[in-house]
């Protein structure tokens, strides 16, 4: 009896016609760019990173940081007090500025002795760099908020040109990223009220 063995013999792979080795090079650099294009349209959407300028908000931030922005805390939230937003300074939409809000639409701010007051209720700020110099009150109109710098005495805030159009507000400071020794939270004190 004569035992045949059959064995299966690959076809040999006809070379693919087409794409040459260059092709798919060119093919791959276009995707990455594509997806890489995508996902910097998709950040920016979601986040800004801002550089600190300037010493308004020492102690908390300090001039050169940079900082990581949720463009949409507030397009699924309300600003609350004590949130460091960046917006577009009112009287030069070009500019962008980094404070602490203090009073939310409707209330009354006032300071007087190195106190700050939001409706009639002293507020602890234990973020602050020295108490202010200055004195006055004010109402925040509908759709605005009023904020002021941490290092009190020396920002350009609410106090000396008015409270930020909501429309100017760009969102809400969250992470500090550089320096790398500086990583970390940026401060969102709750608000408590200080002993009368």
């Amino acid at each position: 009896m004569n035992n045949f063995h059959t064995e299966a013999v690959p076809e040999p792979i006809a070379p693919q016609k087409g794409r040459s080795g260059f092709m798919r090079f060119v093919v791959d650099l276009l995707e990455t760019l594509v997806l890489s294009v995508l996902l910097f349209v998709a950040i920016n959407a979601i986040s800004a990173r801002i550089r600190v300028d300037g010493y308004s908000m020492e102690p908390t931030l300090h001039s050169g940081e940079f900082v990581i922005v949720n463009k949409l805390a507030y397009r699924f939230g309300e600003p609350e007090l004590s949130d460091v937003i960046v917006f577009h300074y009112p009287r030069d939409p070009e500019q962008e500025y980094i404070k602490r809000v203090i009073g939310l639409p409707g209330d009354r701010v006032k300071i007087t002795d190195g106190q700050v007051y939001v409706n009639e209720q002293p507020l602890d700020e234990p973020y602050i760099e020295t108490p202010p110099a200055y004195q006055s009150d004010w109402v925040v109109p509908d759709d605005s908020l009023f904020v002021l710098g941490d290092n009190r005495n020396n920002s350009s805030d609410s106090h000396s040109w008015g409270p930020v159009p909501m429309e100017n507000v760009i969102g809400k400071a969250v992470f500090v990223y550089w320096p790398p020794d500086r990583w970390g939270l940026v401060d969102q004190i709750t608000f408590a009220s200080a002993a009368p």
